[in-house]
């Protein structure tokens, strides 16, 4: 490898795009087109990326599979960074695998990672935590280590383990100040500022306050019966009842807890539930037969009382009922959570991240794009979703995962 291409490939390493592209600008060997590619890709510029590697690893030959493995786990770096969660993973695993066999450790280990990030930003935290268990990264460099502990502090953040988050942040924070690289120190930063923004609004019967992922964790720990509105489900002491697909049990479940320790009266339920007005004999059979339901799901947390004018929520052992709402009222802010880490996403990415089909996702993006919540660029299979961060405010508890007692 000549002068110019290792001090090209060491500038990227040091994350200095423009400096790379000063050495190999012009060049149009394999590896010249390999290293402009990282370097396009630095500086934000993906679909260029994308096309430099892709014809870097056409022009690496028979005997270059190192090469051409680098190739395919620089390219997987790009589709992660614009969220095209569909890219072929047994692609990747084969050029780690390359990569492993010829003792690449470091990008076989950067492959390992691209591999376990798609996972988290896909809510597949099990086999994340897994996969991400069985790397090292004391013997890596030090934006590797950085890597390894934003990953894991994602998973804590996303199984609201903030203590551990906070320790794997301040850790990622140590080795990205070794690794000079002002993105990943920007990435760390970002990530420590989940940690102290409001995550979600708690509603109680001496009204409602902001409160922080510690905050949330403590709260779900504590002998409280929950009302949680961001998962939609109820909990107390680690038992959780899933509401998700029951929307009428749960917008019974919610008024019920908001108006705790006072009853609701059944016009009022039925306004809640039904979205209706005006209520009718009709409509109050519908209450007590939905009413019936819900103890039958509820009972073993808490019975649901019939009173004079309305039902009461009776919890059986806790003392306090409080509703998790969310920080910001939306109809599709599970949509807008992913959409808010700053990224382009395609329809179908985000459908793939929330498990919906990909014209339920395209109808709530429709309506957000009418309400100027959310924009789009590009056509067709290149039209991607974008929208700035909800300022002042962390959508942690929106995204796709499960929280403590599922």
């Amino acid at each position: 490898m000549d002068s110019l291409i290792t001090a090209a490939a060491r500038a990227l390493a040091a994350g200095d795009p423009l400096g790379a592209l000063k050495r190999v600008a012009l060049r149009d060997d394999p590896p010249g087109l390999a290293l402009r590619g990282i370097a396009m890709a630095q500086l934000g510029d993906l679909v260029r990326a994308k096309a430099l590697l892709r014809k870097a690893a056409r022009a690496f030959g028979a005997k270059e599979a190192v090469a051409r493995a680098r190739c395919v786990v620089a390219e997987a770096e790009i589709a992660l960074a614009s969220r095209e969660l569909g890219w072929p993973a047994k692609a990747l695993d084969a050029a780690r695998a390359t990569l492993e066999e010829h003792g690449d450790r470091v990008n076989a280990a950067h492959a390992r990672y691209l591999e376990v990030r798609r996972l988290l930003l896909i809510g597949y935290l099990d086999e994340a935590e897994r996969m991400l268990g069985g790397l090292d990264p004391t013997s890596l460099s030090p934006a590797l280590q950085a890597v390894h502990e934003l990953v894991a502090a994602g998973i804590g953040l996303r199984r609201l383990q903030t203590k551990a988050a906070r320790a794997a942040l301040t850790r990622a924070a140590r080795a990205a100040q070794h690794a000079r690289i002002p993105a990943l120190t920007a990435e760390v930063e970002n990530a420590f500022l989940v940690l102290d923004t409001p995550a979600a609004r708690l509603v109680a019967s001496g009204g409602e306050r902001f409160l922080r992922l510690a905050e949330v964790e403590a709260l779900l720990a504590s002998n409280a019966f929950v009302v949680d509105a961001c998962r939609h489900a109820v909990r107390h002491a680690g038992t959780t009842i899933p509401l998700a697909k029951r929307p009428v049990l749960f917008t019974l479940a919610r008024a019920l807890g908001e108006a705790w320790p006072q009853d609701v009266p059944r016009d009022a339920l039925v306004a809640h539930a039904f979205r209706l007005k005006l209520a009718d004999e009709s409509h109050r059979a519908r209450l007590r037969v939905e009413i019936g339901r819900l103890r039958a799901e509820l009972r073993p947390l808490a019975e649901v009382n019939a009173t004079k004018r309305g039902f009461v929520l009776v919890p059986r052992h806790a003392r306090e009922v409080v509703v998790l709402a969310r920080p910001v009222e939306e109809k599709h802010a599970t949509v807008l959570a992913l959409l808010a880490d700053g990224e382009s996403w395609s329809s179908s990415a985000l459908a793939l991240a929330l498990g919906a089909s990909q014209r339920t996702v395209q109808r709530a993006l429709d309506a957000l794009a009418a309400a100027g919540k959310v924009q789009s660029f590009g056509h067709a299979r290149a039209r991607r979703w974008t929208t700035p961060p909800v300022p002042g405010f962390a959508t942690t508890l929106l995204l796709p995962a499960p929280l403590p007692g599922d």
